[in-house]
């Protein structure tokens, strides 16, 4: 259906020249774009590959939010962390933006409301698909994605988590002189205690909603976000059946979904303390905590910082290991999953002078780390 995304596609041409790159780089199995230009300030991106085939994906967009003349403008940022393949990030980066735009037109602006009909929609056309292509590639039942976005319009931040990726909000403190990390996403995560509360409360007839495999606890045994696009054989019961490998099956029907692809959203006005926000999948935060990232974006140049994040969280994923860096290097994708997972970072600086910047100055910009599949037949 889809082929193996990896190449990375970059569009426009809306200050893209500095840093010296303008499409981004691959060094091995890294994919970076070391500084860029959005409406809001400057960027950083980067991708480490871990698995057999590429499941991590991101993308920014910078200018028109909608196809309206008159506006919305603003920063899109996306991070999608798919699971079980690459099909369904390499689905959402190509399509959640394009339904974004399409509600922003319709209801003239960016709210919350447009944001989750963007998940909604884009999670009905993937299990649609599935439906299609569901004799001919039965696994795709089994394929998901988590998804975090943020937009950044008029003043105001607007985060949407669906899973267990993160943004940490850099935020400078005058009494300190330092900056501080504020925690903006709520994660999916069944070994959150609240996630767990909210799914027995959600489907009280059954008692093995969430189960603990291994120390580690999962929703019906089998996966651990609550919320995901995609995961069609834990969101409609027509495909928890044969040719679904028995592994993904439930020995029960259900009658209402398991998994949800609602976001919870969070709105943020931006102040002059807000400097930069660290978008990241959760393979970065399973090494670095939030004020370790902060402090490494605070303390070095904006140029190849989000490429610097990804090395500190290697030289973690080493040090756990009793290895070196070096070595780590040297271990080949799907191997290397064994040492550490995909990892996504998008660092987005906020410069207040570019929050004011008339429509005709926009930098007009699309740029998506991890690369694209070839269009799936309808």
């Amino acid at each position: 259906m889809v082929k193996p995304c990896w190449k990375p596609s970059v569009e426009g041409d809306g200050g893209v020249g500095r840093g010296g790159d303008t499409r981004g780089r691959v060094d091995g199995l890294m994919w970076y774009k070391d500084l860029g230009v959005h409406v809001n300030g400057e960027f950083s991106m980067a991708i480490i590959q871990a698995n057999n085939l590429m499941e991590d994906q991101s993308q920014l967009e910078s200018g028109p939010l909608s196809s309206l003349e008159s506006g919305p403008y603003g920063t899109f940022v996306g991070v999608y962390d798919g699971h079980g393949g690459p099909e369904t990030s390499c689905f959402v980066n190509k399509t959640l933006f394009s339904n974004l735009k399409k509600f922003a037109t319709e209801h003239q602006e960016i709210s919350a409301d447009v944001i989750k009909k963007a998940f909604l929609k884009t999670d009905e056309e993937f299990l649609s698909l599935v439906k299609q292509q569901w004799f001919e590639k039965p696994q795709l039942a089994s394929v998901g994605s988590c998804c975090l976005v943020g937009v950044i319009c008029n003043g105001l931040l607007y985060i949407a988590n669906a899973g267990d990726s993160r943004v940490v909000l850099g935020r400078a403190e005058k009494a300190s002189r330092g900056v501080t990390a504020i925690q903006l996403s709520v994660e999916h995560n069944a070994n959150n205690e609240s996630v767990r509360d909210e799914l027995r409360s959600l489907h009280p007839q059954d008692s093995q909603i969430v189960r603990l495999k291994h120390n580690v606890w999962r929703v019906k045994g089998i996966i651990q976000v609550s919320k995901s696009i995609g995961d069609a054989y834990l969101k409609r019961a027509e495909f928890n059946q044969a040719p679904l490998y028995a592994k993904f099956r439930l020995p029960e029907s259900f009658s209402k979904p398991i998994l949800s692809a609602e976001p919870s959203i969070f709105i943020h006005r931006l102040t002059s303390k807000d400097q930069f926000l660290i978008f990241g999948s959760d393979g970065l935060w399973e090494h670095l905590s939030n004020q370790e990232a902060v402090d490494i974006v605070n303390s070095q140049p904006r140029n190849g910082i989000a490429r610097r994040l990804i090395k500190a969280a290697l030289r973690v994923a080493a040090k756990k290991r009793e290895m070196r860096y070096s070595d780590l290097k040297k271990i080949d994708r799907g191997v290397r999953r064994h040492f550490h997972d995909d990892i996504s970072v998008v660092v987005v600086f906020l410069d207040p002078y570019s929050m004011n910047r008339s429509s005709s100055h926009i930098p007009i910009l699309s740029i998506r780390g991890g690369g694209m599949p070839a269009s799936p037949k309808r």
